[in-house]
């Protein structure tokens, strides 16, 4: 008989949950992986794709002050040179002599390489932007970089932004997409890994009041994550003394979060002045001012960026999600992901593959599909069927019975307390949607009544 206790979560047991149920699987499997790079999978895809979606409804959608943009991987690499990429986006890297690998140099315990023994070279610095050619040719006139970063695509089209919307200061571009890094050391699951996702937006701000907004936007960052249900004790501000700040900034803090392996990164936000729009002025000939309607002025606006990488947010809510629960004589596992962010929304279940029971099903699952991302499961016992949507995170679960085909009526189960209600089927969809935004599930429609209280939910 399995010991009935709930033991703490560790990256094993999350990697372990995320490749059994579908979330994420490593990159190339068949072939041994691929170090540094990861899949989605059929659930993990819907959970990435909510968490996106969160974070532009709320910066973008919600808001009239900031605007999206989709700027291309691939760009002159003029760009890099004006940014500084090319020549200060790198790690001091030491190389074994025999076997050619690298390693930093503060990773390593003793002088010598930890693959096969070799002897090391001395400390060099090593660019980390993936770099490729445009072209049949391989010259340098046709070297490009892939993108380490989202930002520098909005910052060379600011004026195009400000001429083709007319937004006034303060406003902000914001972009998700892919950047790449050639990191010389990756691990902790999907913490660092050399292809990614960012979400970032550049908020443009007259000089003088940058200080302002940047406080607002370490409110505003560190809100959005509680909101989205990580608990408040797992969130720390970690704002960067001056003689670390990076060269651009005026400021920087970081929103950490308390992942397995302990209190890191999870999102930067940087008051970065005038720095970037003045280099690329500088390199390209052309004007970065903003002209101010009111006060009459020419000015380069200052800049607070707010930046997260889509996985390492992905990797938070998992984390701050899983827990395991004495449940008998056994210990259920489940993933309290706040509805907005659960991939699966609803779950139908027939209590029985029977013909007749299973038309009925499929029919309330034919209804519900088109409202919510929704799965329908009809293998295995129902207690297992609940507990697989359980760890897949599922809010609520629909069971169709015999008595179903009598009064027309289905079960609802919530997630969290395990508690059940029992709704007419006409009542299911707006049920359901209520319960999602929030109402409490004892608020029963008409002809709905409590059919299972767990004793202490």
């Amino acid at each position: 008989m399995p010991e009935n206790k709930a033991g703490k979560l560790t990256m094993d047991k999350l990697v372990s949950l995320c490749q059994r149920r579908g979330f994420i699987f490593p990159s190339s499997d068949i072939y041994g992986g691929l170090s540094g790079c990861r899949d989605y999978g059929p659930v993990g895809i819907e959970l990435k794709r909510n968490v996106k979606e969160a974070w532009w409804r709320t910066i973008v959608q919600n808001r009239d002050d900031i605007v999206g943009v989709d700027t291309s991987i691939l760009m002159n690499s003029k760009v890099w040179e004006a940014s500084g990429h090319v020549t200060n986006f790198s790690d001091p890297l030491v190389e074994c002599k025999n076997c050619h690998l690298r390693w930093k140099a503060d990773d390593l315990k003793e002088n010598k390489c930890p693959s096969c023994g070799g002897e090391l070279t001395e400390e060099r610095m090593f660019n980390t932007m993936f770099k490729t050619f445009i072209g049949p040719v391989e010259e340098n006139a046709a070297i490009v970089y892939l993108r380490p970063e989202t930002a520098q695509g909005m910052f060379v089209n600011f004026q195009n932004v400000v001429n083709t919307t007319r937004k006034r200061l303060p406003f902000g571009i914001a972009q998700q997409g892919r950047a790449f890094r050639n990191e010389i050391t990756t691990g902790n699951f999907i913490f660092r890994s050399r292809e990614f996702e960012i979400m970032e937006f550049e908020y443009f701000v007259k000089p003088g009041t940058d200080e302002k907004w940047f406080d607002y936007w370490v409110k505003e960052r560190l809100s959005w994550y509680q909101k989205l249900g990580i608990k408040k004790e797992h969130l720390k501000l970690h704002p960067h003394p001056k003689e670390q700040l990076a060269h651009y900034a005026r400021s920087c803090t970081d929103i950490t979060y308390q992942f397995p392996h302990g209190w890191a990164e999870l999102e930067g936000i940087a008051n970065r002045t005038d720095y970037d729009l003045k280099q690329h002025a500088a390199a390209s000939g052309k004007s970065m001012e903003y002209f101010d309607d009111e006060t009459k002025e020419h000015y380069v606006p200052y800049i607070v960026e707010p930046s997260v990488g889509v996985d390492r947010a992905i990797l938070a809510f998992l984390c701050d999600a899983y827990d395991e629960e004495p449940d008998k004589d056994e210990i259920r596992v489940v993933l309290h992901f706040h509805p907005d962010l659960a991939p699966i929304k609803v779950a139908v279940l027939p209590l029985s593959r029977k013909e007749n029971l299973a038309a009925f099903a499929k029919d309330v699952y034919a209804t519900l599909r088109p409202c919510f991302t929704s799965q329908y499961d009809d293998t295995q016992s129902i207690g297992r069927r609940y507990r697989r949507q359980d760890e897949l995170g599922t809010p609520y679960c629909v069971t169709v019975d015999f008595q179903s085909l009598e009064d027309n009526m289905a079960t609802i189960r919530e997630r969290d307390s395990m508690n059940q209600i029992r709704v007419p089927v006409a009542s299911l969809k707006n049920t359901l949607l209520a319960k999602l935004a929030g109402e409490d599930l004892f608020v029963l429609p008409e002809g709905g009544k409590i059919w299972k209280q767990e004793s202490g939910g």
